[in-house]
């Protein structure tokens, strides 16, 4: 690989308008400098490896992640068949997310059984593997079965694999199955020390996060554009123990959680400790002491989330310039 998701930041491609611009940004995170460009499956936005394939086509050097995507709206034997896919337009290019999801989009609101989902994970995690590896592969789980499945054209290059988990148990499964953990939006300093520790990080295993990023030359502004994002990550991220990691209790969240389920926007209550808890938002030096603060805890791979209230395209220029080369130096330690 020419390059490694980890050599410099990320960038998500997010956003309703995310079909008709991924490859816009996506030549524009290569021009930048960047070392990775996520797609966000959160249902139910576009998906995925559609947006995935723009990006990695019109591209040369930058890692595409998918981040993630679960073993229960596609089946293993599909999530490998269309990595492969995509491998096959970017080789060596493309790192696996793979996760659950939650129970809410899957069994509530899709009507897919949402049952053992560490164990699904498990095995959707050693069927893909092993499916990428070339294998004619026969197995026989608590989840899945597959009898003589083998990929008609595997990836030559091999494609890693995170999980984008929070619980201890799955951390775990994370340490002993996957590359690496793709940690969830609002993942703080304290979060990602959390979980390098869990996760029983081993060499070469990475600890990625999403981290809300926001530079301005006006640095209330930049503040005050980022609070709508985080308060309603705050809700929908309400009573977990990654926001408990950051300090911040059940009780301390409940506001976002009532005016998420009520359509309303609590950014205004978003107060300066978990604005600085949770994201990189102000001027570029406001900005570069955040990242030091998740290159302490032992981030090895950041990967910026832009508020739709900005110029992503803009956004992203000014992380390559004015974050990335810093973020490059905190790494080298």
């Amino acid at each position: 690989m020419a390059s490694t998701w980890t050599d410099s930041l990320g960038v998500a491609l997010t956003g309703e308008d995310a079909p008709a611009r991924a490859a816009d940004w996506a030549r524009a995170a290569e021009r930048a400098g960047l070392a990775s460009l996520w797609i966000v499956e959160d249902y139910f936005n576009p998906g995925a490896f559609a947006l995935a394939g723009v990006a990695a086509a019109v591209t040369e050097r930058i890692v595409v992640g998918l981040g993630v995507v679960n073993p229960y709206t596609r089946h293993p034997a599909m999530i490998a068949m269309e990595t492969s896919a995509l491998a096959g337009i970017a080789p060596g290019r493309v790192v696996l997310g793979l996760g659950s999801s939650n129970r809410r989009w899957i069994e509530e609101q899709m009507g897919v059984a949402f049952e053992a989902p560490l164990v699904g994970l498990g095995e959707c995690v050693t069927i893909v593997r092993r499916l990428l590896g070339g294998e004619r592969l026969d197995f026989a789980g608590e989840r899945f079965r597959l009898a003589g499945v083998q990929l008609d054209c595997a990836p030559k290059a091999e494609v890693p694999i995170v999980l984008g988990v929070k619980g201890p148990r799955a951390l775990r499964l994370a340490g002993a199955m996957a590359d690496g953990v793709l940690c969830s939006i609002l993942a703080s300093p304290a979060h990602v020390r959390r979980v390098r520790a869990a996760a029983g990080a081993r060499p070469g295993f990475v600890i990625a996060a999403y981290v809300p990023v926001l530079i301005d030359d006006d640095a209330a502004r930049a503040r005050d554009a980022m609070r709508p994002l985080l308060a309603r990550y705050l809700g929908v991220l309400h009573g977990q123990s990654i926001l408990a990691d950051a300090g911040f209790s059940a009780a301390r969240t409940q506001h976002f959680r009532d005016a998420l389920l009520d359509g309303e926007d609590a950014g205004q209550a978003i107060d300066d400790d978990m604005m600085d808890a949770f994201a990189a938002a102000g001027t570029p030096a406001d900005c570069r002491r955040q990242l030091r603060r998740f290159a302490e805890a032992g981030l090895d791979a950041l990967v910026a989330i832009v508020p739709k209230a900005a110029d992503l395209e803009s956004q992203i220029a000014r992380i390559g310039t004015e974050l990335a080369p810093a973020w490059r130096a905190m790494r080298c330690r």
